[in-house]
């Protein structure tokens, strides 16, 4: 989910928001922090805005800059340079009214690619009606994702969108020592295979003439309701 998020926020989610500069991060908790983290390790400039001083501190020698402020304050904001951002998240956690009005701050100041975290849908709804340009449910995308991994047939659960999914899992037994094209998966279950890992070796590409190892891994895309369906075949 945090590539996904990362990938959709950098792009702009769109053809008319094109990302530069630093990206700005506002609520240095465990969601914001993290995010943080991995924008620095994938070679951004990020500018972390927090009221707490601990959290602050604790990103000093992580963030390119971190700053303790008021970040409901569009003035503090614009001292700061924040109108000059391309992309923002309101990472806020609990504080549902520092949410609303630090996003609200961002519209205000023009920023164009706004990310805010909401924590119910009553308070996504109110994030979008001020001007988030995208709102993200962590903790639920999580809790969904989790809920395919829990019963077993699933080792990974990506969703590219509402409704098209990519999954890691080993091989159904009834299609072990068959080719993938033997296997028919797109007529028969309407997935795609995109990619193999046979046992004791790593990923490869998949191809019609693959043969399916009863303990091989693969990758496989499709929409939501015929790769689930596909997954309770028998592995």
């Amino acid at each position: 989910m945090a590539d996904k998020t990362l990938h959709s926020m950098l792009s702009g989610f769109g053809p008319t928001v094109e990302h530069h500069g630093e990206v700005v991060v506002i609520g240095l908790g465990r969601f914001g922090s993290a995010l943080a983290t991995t924008l620095v390790d994938m070679g951004h400039e990020v500018l972390g805005l927090d009221a707490d001083a601990v959290r602050v501190q604790n990103m000093s020698s992580i963030l390119t800059h971190v700053v303790q402020a008021d970040t409901t304050n569009e003035l503090t904001l614009r001292q700061l340079g924040v109108g000059d951002a391309v992309t923002a998240v309101v990472a806020i956690g609990a504080d549902v009214e520092a949410s609303v009005l630090t996003t609200g701050a961002l519209v205000d100041l023009g920023v164009p690619n706004i990310w805010a975290k909401a924590l119910t849908e009553p308070h996504g709804r109110i994030l979008q009606r001020v001007g988030a340009h995208h709102v993200v449910f962590p903790e639920a995308e999580m809790g969904s994702r989790v809920a395919r991994l829990v019963t077993g047939s699933l080792i990974e659960y990506f969703a590219l969108d509402e409704d098209f999914v990519l999954v890691e899992m080993v091989v159904p037994k009834n299609l072990a020592d068959t080719t993938l094209e033997a296997a028919g998966l797109r007529a028969k279950h309407r997935v795609t295979v995109v990619c193999i890992k046979p046992e004791g070796s790593s990923f490869t590409y998949a191809e019609r003439e693959t043969v399916l190892g009863p303990r091989d891994l693969i990758v496989v895309a499709g929409h939501r309701a015929d790769v689930e369906k596909f997954a309770r075949t028998e592995t």
